[in-house]
């Protein structure tokens, strides 16, 4: 057998499966709301939220291709803790008014729109401003209030939107991210847009505690946004995830085969990737059985410890690695809190500061109330394979 094979399997952070499976609902909703806002018929923005590996970011850009087909000028932004999302509305708006400004018709209605622009450039990202202003001019365009700086944004450019008939459409990845002021002053610029009926819309996509971050920020978002959570897929979904992509190749399956994996993956679309890349190949022939999904499990867990639960472990402090230990001692998740508290032998209180650390790297979040769990699926097996656990345990007498 030659050591080099196609391998249609692909496990990486957003990447597009060669068989997306499970998502038609949420594609069939997406394609008749784009095909709306292109009608300029007013619609709701629509968020997702999920578990890393579940599909949020691919979900994204299949959405994103659908709404291209619908002539929707499309705008990605990924939220990161280092980047500026002002910066990146700033930049996505500028590159829109440029796609739009042809003829004469427009040109009242973008300068306004550069103006509003050139405002939240000013006052609230300076050093990223590709706008050459003087001292004076700058003087003029400043503001503090960012709420009303992006709203007039929202405004201006959904009315270029609407006077160019070019509908846009904000696909906002990781919003969990997003700073409290500048997720607020999102909410109210979409709201007050969303009342002129202009025709902007975003499709944003998050960890669990975006919903709670959003409901937090205005009482109104549960009637601004469309929430849907993405989850693991179906067995009947897995099944397809994991057979169709060798389906071209000649290379079948057996019952036994696909039962396997998605016992091992729990339906997780990464998880499935990995683990059928790992197994396709190190299998020979033209079928592949249980006993070589059974030789392709060591490299699967050997892959994902070294690279995905790690990259996020190597991530946390001494602390904090302390109080994913009682998290994971405590058997079943999620679990309290209080029992986190008691497994470390301190206090609710004297813990909250570490909690709110781990969720805000992303690492854990609020699945209940007083409740927490992981972001990523299994990451609790993979604590438990990790020696430093064990020595954990040994010196707190097994707990």
């Amino acid at each position: 057998m030659s050591s080099f094979k196609i391998n249609p399997y692909r496990p990486g952070a957003g990447t597009s499966p060669a068989y997306l499976a499970g998502r038609e609902n949420e594609l069939n909703m997406a394609e008749t709301t784009f095909q709306a806002l292109r009608l300029q018929i007013p619609v709701q923005s629509i968020i997702y939220t999920g578990l890393r590996g579940v599909g949020k970011t691919v979900l994204l850009n299949q959405m994103e291709e659908l709404a291209k087909k619908e002539s929707i000028e499309c705008r990605h932004i990924e939220v990161e803790n280092r980047n500026d999302f002002i910066s990146q509305i700033i930049t996505c708006c500028q590159v829109f008014l440029r796609n739009i400004s042809t003829g004469e018709r427009m040109k009242q209605t973008i300068s306004k729109a550069v103006d509003a622009l050139k405002s939240l450039a000013v006052s609230f990202s300076p050093e990223s401003s590709t706008f050459s202003l003087s001292m004076q001019e700058q003087e003029l365009y400043k503001t503090t209030n960012l709420t009303q700086s992006l709203t007039d944004v929202f405004i201006s450019v959904g009315e270029a939107a609407r006077d160019a008939n070019k509908p846009i459409c904000f696909f906002i990845d990781e919003m969990q991210y997003m700073k409290g002021n500048e997720l607020s002053s999102l909410i109210a610029a979409l709201h007050r847009a969303n009342q002129l009926n202009l025709p902007i819309m975003i499709v944003g996509a998050g960890l669990p505690k975006l919903y709670k971050m959003l409901a937090e920020e205005k009482t109104y978002t549960e009637r601004l946004f469309l929430y849907h959570e993405i989850g693991s897929l179906s067995e009947e979904d897995a099944a397809k995830a994991i057979t169709e992509p060798l389906r071209r190749l000649g290379v079948n399956y057996s019952k036994g085969a696909v039962k396997k994996i998605y016992e091992t993956t729990k339906g997780y679309p990464f998880f499935i990737q990995q683990l059928c890349k790992e197994v396709y190949s190190l299998s020979e022939g033209k079928l592949i059985e249980e006993k070589d999904v059974g030789k392709g499990i060591t490299q699967y867990y050997s892959v994902l410890d070294s690279g995905f639960f790690k990259s996020r472990y190597e991530r946390c402090s001494v602390t904090d690695k302390h109080f994913i230990f009682a998290m994971v001692a405590c058997g079943n998740l999620p679990c309290t809190i209080a029992n986190v508290a008691k497994n470390l032998g301190k206090t609710v209180t004297s813990i909250s500061t570490t909690r709110a650390q781990l969720i805000s790297k992303g690492i854990i979040y609020s699945a209940k109330y007083s409740e927490l769990d992981f972001t990523v699926p299994d990451f609790d097996d993979f604590i438990r394979r990790n020696p430093e656990y064990d020595d954990w345990l040994k010196i707190n007498n097994g707990i």
